[in-house]
């Protein structure tokens, strides 16, 4: 069996792509430093629904000899080192990172020590411990001031509009650099408002549908007139999953170093956008938490968000084709699926 690190494991994504590997014959090992950025009943409960001993994190915790974890911080590269040498992994996942552009705003700090010197630890680890692929967590966020629509890989993103932003074009571009000087082949994936069951709390599809199930006022904002590529967790790990063994090569002929495209290189480096290639409107979003829940909201409208932006679109045939695989959930079953889940969890 390959075996397979996912950092950020008790996520969202993470706990879904455990699971879906597991399901595909890897070993994983999957580790998270629990943090409190929202509440950590949430992330135990993912832990849990992994057939994980939350009482003892500290320690590794196996199903049947496919899954482990393990409580551990990016930062701790010492850790960090020491789990490499023990596991010799095939492939790394990494998922892990301070998310939220707008807690980016109250905390700086956090996204430069979670995500950049994070990610610095992973890309030593796997300069040392080499391994077949590294897959790292980008943001459709990177894209900033571009009103080019849909977004596209091979537009340059030199304008972010928050520190969240920053520290993911800072991924890339550091991902690039260990990839032409240590040949460690690497795939960044710029991901698009996913959601679905065991979402964050942060998140728009939970903050709806709380305050409709508990009778409360909830904020829409730049006055419901945004739109954004939704996509269902399910597809995003699938998508994940074909992604891990299909690391790129060296010397890509496609590309031009005097015209160059910013999502390949002569490097073994690669970007993709990964999302539904559907944009939703926000309103049409609400309407469907609605439906679901057999309820009207009490939407207060809001100027737009610093940080934020109106619409989101990406443009992912590339991955369509690298993969051979397209995102086909509909909105309406992603969301019941989300608010069954939630009703269920709460």
């Amino acid at each position: 069996m390959e075996k397979v690190l996912v950092t950020g494991a008790a996520g969202f994504i993470g706990h879904h792509l455990c699971k879906l590997l597991v399901k595909n014959n890897y070993k994983v090992v999957g580790i998270d430093n629990i943090n409190d950025y929202y509440d950590q009943r949430l992330k135990l409960a993912r832990l849990e629904d992994m057939s994980i001993d939350t009482s003892r994190l500290e320690y590794n915790s196996s199903i049947e000899g496919t899954i482990t974890f393990l409580k551990l911080d990016l930062q701790d590269r010492e850790q960090i080192f020491e789990l490499f040498k023990k596991e010799k992994f095939d492939y790394v996942v990494n998922l892990a990172a301070q998310a939220g552009v707008r807690y980016s705003l109250e905390n700086p700090q956090s996204y430069i020590d979670n995500n950049i010197t994070g990610f610095l630890s992973i890309l030593e680890a796997c300069r040392n411990f080499p391994i077949k692929h590294l897959v790292y967590a980008s943001s459709s966020s990177v894209y900033g001031l571009s009103e080019e629509i849909p977004f596209s890989t091979s537009s340059h993103t030199d304008h972010p509009l928050a520190m969240y932003a920053a520290s993911k074009k800072a991924n890339e571009m550091m991902a690039h650099s260990y990839s032409h000087l240590f040949k460690i082949p690497s795939t960044g994936l710029r991901f698009f408002t996913v959601y679905g069951p065991w979402g964050r709390p942060d998140m728009a599809l939970h903050i709806f549908t709380k305050a409709i199930v508990e009778d409360k006022e909830f904020e829409v904002f730049n006055h419901g007139n945004m739109s954004r590529d939704f996509t269902y967790v399910d597809d995003i790990v699938e998508s994940i999953k074909r992604l891990v063994p299909l690391a790129p090569k060296e010397n890509n002929p496609n590309f031009d170093a005097s015209k160059p495209n910013p999502s390949m290189s002569s490097a073994p480096y690669q970007l993709f956008n990964i999302g539904n290639n559907s944009p939703v409107a926000l309103m049409d979003y609400v309407n469907a938490v609605e439906k679901a829940l057999g309820k009207k909201g009490k939407i207060v409208y809001k100027p737009i968000q610093p940080g934020d932006v109106p619409k989101t679109y990406a443009d992912v045939q590339s991955l369509f084709e690298y993969i051979d695989f397209k995102p086909s959930t509909k909105v309406e079953d992603g969301i019941q699926a989300f608010v069954d889940k939630y009703l269920e969890l709460n």
